[in-house]
């Protein structure tokens, strides 16, 4: 068994309403040495199999179909061993 942690982020070249949305709401509430918000997605898969580099394969094809938007959005993950 394996526990992965997915974070997903819009790619650097696209637009965050929602981070910038954020950043004028912490502005406003006095956080003023806030300079840039970027708004992500956060997954923790416990997945089964038979060793990491197919846990590791099994990860980047949910991501590719399912978790993200590949047009849009990047992602990293760290994955451990559970026992």
């Amino acid at each position: 068994m394996y526990n992965a942690k997915i974070n997903v982020t819009l790619k650097k070249s696209v637009l965050d309403p929602q981070g910038q949305t954020i950043l004028h709401a912490l502005e406003s509430l006095g956080f003023k040495d806030v300079k840039k918000v970027r708004v992500g997605k956060f997954f923790e898969l416990l997945i089964e199999a038979c060793d990491r580099k197919t846990a590791e394969e099994k990860i980047k094809e949910m991501c590719h179909q399912l978790l993200i938007n590949p047009v849009i959005e990047e992602y990293t993950f760290e994955m451990g061993e559970v026992k």
